[in-house]
């Protein structure tokens, strides 16, 4: 998942049930805190999230951190740079993921459905990274978090009543590394936003939405 103006993207159905009895592999189960796979090791299959969220993550070589995406169910993962990852991949809670073998998105021979549904996805990837890049350069801390809960509120969210809380499985400074900002902005930032009833804090992992028009004005650079 990157951060974009929120469009009402769902997720497509699970590549899996395009795929082939015969192009399928064994699920691979996480615990959180398990690695997928480390930047640098070869890659020979990419992976569907089917349950649970990953961190994907690079280090720069001084130790600073950069939060590249967070895979939700239905995402697909590990698309591969010279044949090798270019991200760690971490589970932030127990999750499952579908392996297929990069053979399927490199060839449509075996697999023409799963083919065509993997470099789709290749390809909203290219799109979603692009979009990501302008927000991480132009937007302001405050436009930057409420891109963020919106995307989320409309993966994951589930109306309650007038409200939509939506579970942060990431840490403050997972957020603050992913959208280009320190600890303590995030932190700011959902304070203030919770001074302007925009949302709630109900708990470290849990933000209910109680402005969603609001926040959604603030995610495009409307602060009337």
């Amino acid at each position: 998942m990157y951060v974009t103006i929120p469009k009402n993207q769902t997720s497509a159905a699970p590549i899996a049930s395009l795929a082939s009895t015969a192009a399928q592999t064994t699920e691979a189960r996480l615990k959180a805190g398990d690695y997928l796979y480390f930047e640098g090791d070869n890659a020979e299959r990419v992976y569907q999230v089917m349950r649970g969220v990953v961190r994907l993550t690079r280090w720069l070589a001084d130790g600073r951190r950069q939060v590249i995406a967070f895979g939700y169910p239905g995402d697909i993962i590990g698309f591969p740079s010279d044949g090798l990852h270019h991200t760690d991949c971490e589970s932030l809670t127990d999750a499952r993921m579908q392996p297929f073998r990069l053979c399927h998105l490199e060839s449509c021979e075996s697999d023409p459905k799963l083919h065509r549904a993997l470099l789709q996805a290749a390809l909203r990837e290219i799109s979603a990274m692009q979009d990501h890049f302008m927000m991480l350069g132009r937007k302001s801390a405050t436009e930057k978090l409420a891109s963020f809960l919106c995307v989320l509120a409309e993966r994951v969210g589930e109306d309650l009543g007038a409200y939509r809380p939506i579970n942060l499985p990431m840490s403050r400074s997972d957020i603050a590394d992913f959208l280009g900002l320190t600890t303590e902005t995030v932190s700011r930032t959902l304070t203030q936003l919770r001074k302007s009833k925009i949302i709630a804090i109900d708990s470290t992992h849990t933000i209910i939405i109680q402005k969603p028009t609001a926040l959604l004005s603030l995610s495009l650079g409307n602060r009337d």
